[in-house]
């Protein structure tokens, strides 16, 4: 893996973190919405594999990872009762 591709995972994660911060109402900074970001985007992957659904391009990729997300601060919620 390329640093060029390095970065733009980074910035693909902090926008889908981001997003899905924008859509659950959840405040946090730039590397919290990168680490959600990213997280989200293995959690959604996996959750569309199951489901047999798949995303293609940088664009299907921030759904899906957005969408990811958004299930991670759900459960996060859940758990820590916040």
């Amino acid at each position: 893996m390329d640093i060029v591709s390095i970065l733009i995972s980074l910035a693909l994660g902090a926008l889908a973190g981001w997003i899905a911060g924008q859509i659950m109402n959840s405040k946090g900074n730039l590397l919290r919405d990168i680490i959600i970001g990213i997280v989200g985007g293995f959690l959604g992957g996996w959750v569309f594999s199951l489901l047999g659904i798949s995303f293609a391009g940088y664009l299907g990729v921030v759904v899906q990872s957005a969408i990811g997300a958004c299930l991670l601060i759900f459960v996060c919620r859940l758990v820590l009762g916040k």
